[in-house]
């Protein structure tokens, strides 16, 4: 996840998080979301498999409140908890 200036969370998956912020900041492939809200900084990330799994964990990332979102950011290790019950 990655957080913008005015605070809000963005969801995304990549193969190489860093690189992938980096292009977020910086060049024309970031996502529209994010162009303008700088600075952006990773505040949390994960493996979790293929990209069939990444993107079923994406999707459900995305459907939690932002309250569970800052948990989740605030305690990584809560991570497995939610990924049993994504991917079963």
């Amino acid at each position: 996840m990655v957080r913008s200036a005015n605070n809000a969370l963005y969801c995304g998956i990549s193969t190489n998080p860093q690189r992938r912020l980096s292009e977020h900041q910086s060049k024309p492939q970031g996502a529209k979301a994010l162009k303008g809200k700088g600075p952006l900084s990773l505040v949390f990330s994960a493996e979790v498999g293929d990209r069939s799994q990444a993107s079923k964990v994406e999707y459900q990332l995305k459907r939690l409140h932002k309250t569970s979102k800052e948990k989740l950011v605030a305690e990584p290790a809560l991570f497995p908890e939610y990924l049993h019950k994504w991917l079963d």
